[in-house]
């Protein structure tokens, strides 16, 4: 469903596992990135009332899901550590040529954001197919859920404001690049790292 051409490798779950305190951070971290994506699609775009819509609401669900992380970190004793590069974005967002129309560049943030939300998906997936604790599997299927319905609505903007056969072969082009990047990925207790 999601497109993905390279599946996270399993045993990244393993490293989660053992480092359950790093990856809640990270996560409350990506959601808060999230949100402010959002916010700046607004701040960049405000001449796309439905782009506008639909990122006021993202904002704000993306601020629950952070609260709803940092409320797992506070109940595990634990409090919210600091916010470290995400290596998988920075690599990402250095596809696509800076500049061109506005068209252009807002196309190729929808891209971006559409592509990371399908990788969180993704991970969250399998972080609740394979944790051993329960209540976070669950916890991350009910976030898994979200990411999904994300994805869809970051590529539906790309393609209704891009020319359709234009953005999805960048689309495809943007997967194939995306996969070289997670094949050096996956052994970290981050969400994309």
């Amino acid at each position: 469903m999601l497109g993905l051409k390279l599946p996270t490798d399993p045993r990244w779950v393993n490293i989660v596992e053992k480092n359950v305190d790093e990856i809640l951070t990270d996560h409350a971290y990506c959601e808060q990135k999230a949100a402010s994506t959002a916010i700046s699609l607004i701040v960049s775009f405000p001449e796309y009332p439905e782009l506008v819509e639909e990122m006021i609401a993202l904002s704000r669900e993306e601020m629950g899901h952070f609260k709803m992380v940092h409320d797992k970190i506070i109940a595990r004793g634990k409090t919210l550590g600091r916010d470290r590069k995400d290596d998988y974005v920075l690599q990402l967002v250095t596809f696509f040529p800076k500049g061109g129309s506005r068209t252009t560049q807002l196309v190729h943030r929808l891209l971006y954001a559409a592509l990371i939300e399908a990788r969180s998906c993704e991970r969250f997936r399998l972080l609740s197919e394979e944790l051993e604790d329960k209540e976070l599997a669950e916890f991350y299927h009910k976030l898994m859920i979200s990411e999904a319905s994300h994805y869809t609505m970051f590529l539906k903007f790309a393609r209704h404001y891009g020319n359709r056969n234009e953005v999805d072969k960048k689309w495809q082009d943007l997967l194939e690049y995306e996969a070289e990047i997670v094949k050096n990925l996956g052994r970290n207790e981050t969400i994309h790292g």
